[in-house]
């Protein structure tokens, strides 16, 4: 088949500079849903029409197998899906999607274009508040004509059972249709709509099917129904997610706004956001309050709450948290402790060590069992340029220690605390670089003026 979205509109109502496809719904834009369900149809052709905020939209999805058409002025969706026209092939049907409809449903589709065969299918749907839509007006049970809402008679707005847009039709006579197209009506626009009047004045059978689900078919021209759209969509991925038998302690407080796979026996406490691809083991553990984003987690891990990890990599069985930072390109080996308040960036810890209080550990290469001490920081930046340094296994940072990158810090190497490390440290040897410690004979500590020494 093929396939036409538009995406066209400025969507004036959003009250943003942002082009309305491109308003993000569970972490992608409005198109980009669209778009996914569309591949999921296997199109010989797939057009996207766009207009408002063309370049930005073109550049957001420019690695997409796509044809891109562009309308200029926009004059409403027949218009718009006339600019498609020359493109199509007619020796197959037209799907007509809308790139603000993110949340249609590829079986939904599918069962229009069977139910329509070598005809015209029209998707409708009842609603208990039809304000908005175009109505389906019926003779005998058959659809005889859509009429939108601003054009209806009294009696027409009465009916529920409205448009949603969405149709197939084969393409030599829908290029047809589209060529008789007149903008004579209230809003001086070429209605996609007046097409199914040409159809039925033609003889040819309008077959009508219905979503399994109305949100399929809710479009987003607002805010407001932007965020009611994004609480339907984090609804229906918890209901997923705990089908899998991932357990949410709270199902109305997680966000994937992405992609997020989780083994067995996994757990997510409340108001979790996972952005990205999210990647969770069996047996993982996600405390509340925490962001990950792009993350994978091996089996056995326990996040504890508020932790942020963005662009990490974290091994089996250990432990992070609370109140933790990961920065991109930072991985953690098997059983590695990083525990409150602590910041990795760019950085590798291997197997079994640990930096469980108040450190900060930006490209370092840290062995295995090495213990960083509360306080700990590698200077790793001189004020142009970033420097790795290495802590080779076993080794033991005491607290309060600084490492001015580049620096090593030998196997088996203990450094003292407070020591601010500027050559590299011996293997199996304690370093140290304190001065020695003294008491001042008479000295005094300072006191507020107007006031004298106790």
């Amino acid at each position: 088949m093929n396939v036409v979205i538009l995406a066209a509109g400025q969507g004036r109502r959003m009250h943003s500079d942002l082009p309305k496809v491109l308003h993000l719904l569970g972490g992608r834009p409005l198109l980009g849903h669209v778009l996914t369900t569309a591949r999921q149809l296997d199109p010989s052709r797939l057009i996207v029409v766009c207009g408002h905020g063309a370049a930005q939209v073109r550049a957001a999805f420019g690695a997409e197998p796509v044809q891109w058409v562009e309308q200029v002025p926009q004059l409403g969706t027949g218009h718009a899906l006339l600019q498609a026209a020359p493109h199509l092939d007619d020796g197959q049907p037209t799907v007509v999607l809308y790139g603000d409809v993110p949340l249609i449903g590829r079986d939904t589709i599918e069962a229009l274009v069977r139910a329509a065969g070598r005809s015209v299918g029209v998707l409708t749907v009842v609603l208990d508040e039809p304000a908005g839509y175009g109505r389906i007006v019926r003779a005998d049970g058959a659809l005889v004509r859509i009429v939108e809402e601003r054009d209806a008679s009294p009696a027409e707005r009465a009916i529920r059972e409205v448009n949603t847009g969405i149709l197939v039709a084969p393409t030599g006579d829908l290029r047809r249709w589209l060529g008789e197209l007149r903008n004579q009506n209230a809003q001086g626009e070429y209605y996609l709509t007046d097409v199914i009047g040409f159809a039925v004045r033609d003889g040819a059978a309008v077959a009508t099917t219905q979503p399994r689900h109305v949100f399929e078919i809710l479009g987003v021209n607002s805010k407001g129904q932007l965020a009611a759209l994004e609480r339907i969509l984090q609804q229906r991925i918890a209901a997923e997610l705990m089908e899998g038998g991932v357990t949410l302690a709270d199902p109305a407080r997680v966000d994937v706004r992405g992609a997020l796979r989780c083994g067995r026996d996994v757990s997510i406490d409340v108001n979790c956001v996972f952005e990205g691809t999210v990647e969770l083991a069996d047996g993982v553990s996600v405390g509340p309050h925490c962001v990950l984003r792009d993350v994978t987690v091996a089996a056995g891990t326990r996040i504890e709450a508020f932790c942020h990890i963005d662009g990490a990599a974290i091994g089996g069985g250990a432990r992070v948290g609370p109140f933790a930072r990961m920065r991109p390109a930072s991985r953690l080996a098997d059983h590695v402790h990083v525990g409150n308040f602590v910041e990795i960036k760019a950085s590798e810890l291997g197997t079994g060590s640990k930096a469980n209080h108040h450190a900060y550990i930006g490209d370092t290469t840290v062995g295995s069992n090495v213990n960083i001490g509360a306080g700990t920081i590698v200077c790793n930046y001189d004020g142009a340029n970033k420097h790795r340094s290495v802590i080779e296994d076993d080794a033991f940072i005491g607290s309060d220690c600084q490492l001015v990158a580049p620096v090593r810090v030998g196997r088996g190497a203990t450094l003292g605390a407070g020591t601010t490390l500027t050559r590299d440290a011996a293997a199996g040897k304690l370093t140290l670089s304190r001065a020695p410690q003294r008491t001042l004979e008479g000295w005094k500590r300072p006191v507020k003026k107007g006031r004298t020494a106790s």
